[in-house]
């Protein structure tokens, strides 16, 4: 719905360029925006006895008023002050500006609940195709879809700052999904640079929303569509990029779908087979807690490919408290993170046991 402080900025506008007073009304005879001091001088009575007359525009006085309608049902009447043709022309060109406004922001709205609608899965194909022509909505655009969670609520400021990057004349569009998450569906130049495109801009998103929003984001993104009923294929491949990112990729500020790796596929396990498979590997004795100098030593081997040598060099310890801080592991867990197979065994292992430990903090 166009907002009273749309309309008087309208009409405050035409006033300057055309010296002449206008108002716009309720249709229960109130005053929604005007130049002049309607009290008193157009009451309700007169506003509503022109709405029952079902004419389009009459004069009375040195008033002209005017309906606006809405697919043919009146949401406004338009009243222009003065006594000769020019009080009428204004008028006529207020009510195709105020007709104009009113169509671009009910438009606004209906795009918006088409999206969400579409990311939803609520749609049925036909009416997919139906709606964005009629909202001329290009259907054949290459797009992704991105989200942006903020780490609490999502305030107005994050949500028109995403708006102003992202106007919708460029064919990129932005709503909101809940109190802390904003999906971003972005049109995608075709071309060998793709890739490139879509992390710069998820790259951009995070930068943008802390510098200017001041909010700190996680943003995810799902791979780029080629057809508008496949949106909805991207935004929940996008999803599930934020969730298994929550789980697995906590340092990450960028998470893309298609570089989720392993997260994925333990992701989409059973509870139950990743129990299974934990007591296969540890027995009784799973190490939910690993302190700090193993844990940094464990990630700080698996980056430097199982190399002693340089791993000891950037911890700037020797190479033998190196081996003496694995070969304690292999101790008491019976994996010995020097071999290939050790080390991709308990890298799975630590990942089931993250992913089972947020199961069990997210239990409803």
């Amino acid at each position: 719905m166009i907002t009273n402080q749309v309309i008087q900025k309208a009409l405050d506008e035409l006033k300057d360029i055309t010296n002449t007073d206008l108002a716009v009304m309720e249709l229960n005879g109130t005053q929604a925006a005007t130049t002049f001091q309607t009290d008193g001088v157009i009451s309700p009575i007169a506003v509503r006895s022109f709405l029952d007359s079902g004419k389009e525009s009459e004069v009375n006085g040195e008033y002209h008023y005017f309906r606006i309608s809405d697919e043919g049902v009146a949401s406004y009447v338009l009243i222009s002050r003065g006594n000769d043709e020019k009080a009428d022309m204004v008028g006529r060109i207020a009510l195709s500006e105020m007709t104009a406004l009113s169509t671009a922001y009910k438009e606004k709205f209906d795009r918006n609940a088409f999206f969400q609608s579409l990311i939803m899965d609520n749609l049925l194909v036909v009416d997919i195709y139906n709606k964005a022509k009629k909202l001329h909505i290009p259907t054949d655009s290459r797009r992704c879809v991105f989200i942006v969670e903020t780490e609490g609520n999502a305030d107005i400021g994050g949500l028109e700052t995403l708006r102003q990057i992202f106007p919708p004349g460029a064919d990129d569009y932005v709503t909101e999904t809940d109190e802390k998450t904003m999906v971003v569906i972005k049109s995608i130049e075709v071309g060998d640079d793709e890739d490139t495109q879509i992390k710069e801009t998820a790259e951009m998103l995070v930068d943008t929303m802390n510098t200017q929003a001041m909010v700190n984001v996680r943003v995810s993104y799902g791979k780029p569509v080629s057809e508008i009923k496949q949106v909805s294929a991207s935004y929940k491949e996008a999803k599930m990029a934020m969730e298994v990112g929550r789980i697995f990729y906590q340092e990450k500020s960028v998470v893309s779908y298609e570089t989720l790796g392993i997260g994925r596929l333990i992701y989409q396990l059973q509870p139950s087979l990743c129990e299974t498979f934990l007591e296969e590997i540890f027995g009784d004795d799973i190490p939910e807690h690993l302190d700090e100098e193993t844990l940094n030593t464990i990630n700080k081997f698996f980056e430097n490919n199982l190399n002693v040598s340089e791993t000891s060099r950037q911890l700037f310890v020797h190479r033998n408290t190196l081996v003496y801080r694995i070969e304690k592991l292999q101790k008491a867990t019976g994996l010995d993170i020097r071999t290939f197979e050790d080390a991709l065994t308990f890298k799975i292992a630590l990942m089931v046991v993250g992913y089972m430990k947020y199961i069990k903090t997210h239990e409803f």
